[in-house]
């Protein structure tokens, strides 16, 4: 099996403090740490997933998605345990690997509707 577990949502926002208060306030969910991306954005730890906020850059509209390699891009991330195994399993299958990263652990494939899929090695704390 590839997809070992959902690892992350990612979803665009466009106001941090509106958003922070919901998931914060109201949903309860406690930040995690994030790594600097050049993004603004806040990470939630969701049971053993995470839900990933990233602030839509400045003319990105929410509204349209933007390509699927661009992190904005709303997907499903699935967690690997073998980058290069998965790579040639997923390039096997004829899949189109959009900005393949050995050093990032993590690629991008779209489903056949066009949805992202996320396939990443999990950091270690």
């Amino acid at each position: 099996m590839i997809a070992q577990s959902v690892h992350h949502v990612s979803l665009t926002i466009t106001d941090l403090e509106r958003s922070r208060a919901f998931y914060e306030g109201i949903l309860g969910l406690e930040p995690i740490p994030r790594p600097e991306m050049g993004l603004g954005g806040i990470w939630y730890g969701a049971g053993t997933a995470e839900i990933h906020l990233i602030v839509a850059p400045e003319g990105v509209d929410v509204g349209k998605t933007p390509p699927a390699n661009n992190p904005v891009a709303p997907h499903l991330a699935f967690a690997i345990d073998d980058w290069q195994k998965t790579r040639d399993a997923l390039a096997a299958h004829g899949l189109d690997l959009l900005a393949p990263s050995a050093e990032m652990g993590q690629m991008w494939v779209q489903d056949p509707d066009g949805y992202v899929l996320e396939f990443i090695v999990p950091r270690t704390a």
